[in-house]
């Protein structure tokens, strides 16, 4: 089962109440639900009565012929946006994206999405200098450059900066470290037994 949104899919009905509606085969210069959206998928549905005041917008499941299709979630309609008793007569059916449904810019150019959102290519910011990442301040994202002790590569690698250390392998090794944990000095000591340490021992013994 998957959701699938067409251009052009109508079709009729004689179906009457609030249950799953017969597909009666599509409208001509349109196609039926079984060419357009496919068998057991989902997709959004308009009823409208061709001779009453009776209509209704909402999602829809198909069978696994597209013969019917099940009125699965109602968003608005002439009954007060629930299920519509439908009289008898023919109805329209047909493929539509609500206007509750609809992703738009408003009036201050913003943009809003009251669930996920799924990205199957790239997503562009309006600055992709490379070595930003986004940072969250409780409200929003921003990009941020990475600054202090990293740099950050447009390949995603992230360098920490050189602390001045060598690398080696130090014994009896004398380190400074600094207030964020770094080694900044490394240099290697008189190995052995100290005499502090054989006085300790003695008084032990």
């Amino acid at each position: 089962m998957a959701f699938v949104l067409n251009d052009r899919v109508k079709e009729t009905s004689t179906t009457t109440g609030t249950g799953s509606f017969a597909l009666a085969g599509a409208v001509s210069g349109f196609e039926a639900f079984s060419a357009g959206i496919g068998n057991s998928n989902t997709t959004y549905y308009v009823i409208a009565h061709q001779t009453a005041n009776e209509w209704e917008v909402g999602h829809g499941t198909l069978d696994g012929s597209s013969a019917n299709i099940a009125r699965t979630n109602v968003y608005t309609s002439s009954n007060s946006d629930s299920a519509v008793d439908f009289s008898a007569g023919t109805k329209n059916v047909f493929c539509a994206l609500p206007a509750s449904k609809a992703v738009v810019e408003d009036n201050s150019d913003n943009v809003s999405i009251g669930n996920n959102l799924t990205i199957g290519g790239t997503l562009s910011l309006p600055d992709n200098t490379s070595g930003k990442i986004l940072v969250g301040d409780g409200a929003s994202f921003e990009e941020v450059a990475v600054s202090g002790d990293a740099t950050l590569a447009s390949g995603g690698a992230l360098t920490l900066a050189n602390s001045g250390v060598s690398a080696a392998s130090y014994t009896a090794t004398n380190l400074t470290v600094d207030a964020k944990g770094r080694i900044t000095s490394a240099s290697s000591g008189t190995a052995g037994v100290t005499q502090g340490f054989v006085i300790a021992m003695a008084v032990a013994l």
